[in-house]
């Protein structure tokens, strides 16, 4: 590591020992798998303020679901390595899809537990997550029109309203060992629980969430672990699936297979 590395500093300040190549996200955060008092450890620089705040959240669940903090200071997040050989989405493309989305449905009733302590006070309310669906809206109509309406209406009558992930998916909730599947990665949010369950339709790809019947199959799934009613679940998958679909305008990507997720969820919600 030369004294111009990002995480010199971070390395010497914890006594870690490099154990891997660094590697950076696509939100710019940059990650060195780490030894920590001869642990394995992941090391974390955040590159974008959702990245801090998610640091905040994981320090805050204290392992209780997710990945445990070893130490958190500015940007800098060093924490455990969570380095077991299962997948979900791996478990998702090989027929084990119901048993991924029981997992995953086990893992946010842990995230969404009570606490004694606090929560972060860095939590974004839902509603502004929502922008770009409204600027998508008035743009472009279609599909994102239809949906707006639905998200303001769940927006401005929050149900369950409880500590969010906001970016919780196959790839971000990993293998722990005996520990069993943690969460990382978090955004941080505050709002309706069902919400957080809505990424899982448009994930680990759209050709998978998008397989006829798949859907369904997967509400079914979801409302009943997850004590869920399954029209306004339908609903929420509707309308996260056309804001990721703005979003992806905005980044310069095809808003294609976001909008077919969406105007699936759109039929499931309306049968």
């Amino acid at each position: 590591m030369t004294g111009s590395d990002p995480f010199a500093p971070w390395l010497a300040r914890w006594r870690l020992v490099p154990d891997g190549e660094p590697f950076t996200t696509r939100f710019g955060s940059r990650l060195a798998p780490v030894l920590a008092d001869g642990a394995p450890a992941m090391l974390k620089i955040a590159g974008h303020e959702e990245e801090r705040r998610g640091g905040a959240l994981m320090e805050w669940w204290a392992g209780r679901g997710a990945a445990r903090v070893l130490a958190r200071e500015g940007d800098a997040l060093l924490m455990e390595r969570l380095a077991g050989p299962r997948s979900l989405a791996a478990m998702a493309r090989s027929g084990a899809d119901d048993e991924a989305t029981a997992i995953l449905c086990g893992v946010a009733r842990g995230l969404h537990a009570p606490r004694p302590e606090p929560a972060p006070d860095t939590l974004v309310p839902l509603d502004r997550w929502f922008r770009s669906l409204r600027v998508a809206a008035a743009r472009d109509g279609g599909p994102f029109s239809r949906a707006l309406p639905v998200a303001e209406r769940l927006l401005a009558e929050p149900r369950d309203v409880v500590v969010l992930h906001g970016d919780f998916h196959h790839d971000n909730v990993l293998d722990g060992g005996a520990r069993g599947w943690l969460a990382i990665d978090p955004k941080g949010l505050i709002g309706e629980r069902g919400f957080e369950y809505a990424n899982l339709f448009r994930t680990p790809d759209a050709e998978i969430a998008l397989e006829p019947g798949r859907m369904a199959r997967r509400a079914a799934i979801v409302a009943r672990a997850a004590d869920l009613d399954l029209r306004r679940l339908c609903e929420w998958i509707f309308v996260y699936a056309a804001l990721g679909a703005a979003w992806s305008i905005e980044s310069g990507h095809d808003p294609g297979p976001g909008l077919a997720i969406a105007e699936c969820g759109e039929a499931l919600a309306g049968a």
